[in-house]
């Protein structure tokens, strides 16, 4: 296989992207920056989602939660509070997966829930959407919305930097990790 063929065949598996599409949820699983946010925002805005849940315990380099900065950022962007479920627990994906999905019960039911949109940076798409899949009823669909921010990691451009090529294949091993502890489900 040719190191064109590899790029394209990674890029392929890791990087989901579904178009936007009318759902109950958007889940979002934080990271430092705010851009993974962006998709659920449009989804609000749009009128194709009327609940937001934000889900990350981690820092910022600002030494802020990631779950205040994206908060902050929602209502600041006109997403109303009674729109949003916020999770201030998780640590790693699988922690947002499970931690989600139990507020989601609580908060709302899985009998009010089909469909979800994920949320999550470019690059960890794949692994966001097959955790998510081991802590939500099987009837739910998940829709792939990355975020379209160019000082993101992308499809087209991860392998221009050896950053960008460690970043991924670090992924690539998380999910190897993931399947391993059985913290993946069916996708």
């Amino acid at each position: 296989m040719h190191s064109y063929d590899s790029r394209l065949a990674i890029s392929q598996f890791l990087f989901a992207n579904d178009p936007p599409e009318a759902v109950d949820i958007a889940f979002i699983c934080c990271s430092p920056t705010i851009s993974s946010l962006m998709p659920a925002i449009s989804l609000y805005q749009s009128g194709l989602t009327s609940r937001i849940l934000i889900s990350g315990a981690g820092m910022t380099p600002a030494k802020v939660p990631e779950w205040r900065l994206y908060l902050d950022h929602a209502l600041a962007s006109g997403v109303a509070e009674t729109a949003i479920l916020l999770e201030k627990e998780a640590r790693n994906t699988a922690e947002n997966a499970d931690f989600g999905a139990a507020l989601i019960e609580a908060e709302l039911g899985w009998d009010r829930v089909n469909s979800m949109a994920v949320c999550a940076k470019p690059f960890h798409m794949r692994r966001a959407v097959m955790t998510l899949r081991k802590y939500i009823p099987p009837h739910v669909r998940l829709i792939a919305r990355p975020p379209e921010d160019p000082r993101d990691l992308s499809a087209q451009n991860w392998w221009h930097t050896d950053q960008g090529r460690e970043r991924v294949l670090r992924e690539l091993g998380k999910i190897s990790e993931y399947a391993l502890k059985s913290d993946l489900g069916d996708v």
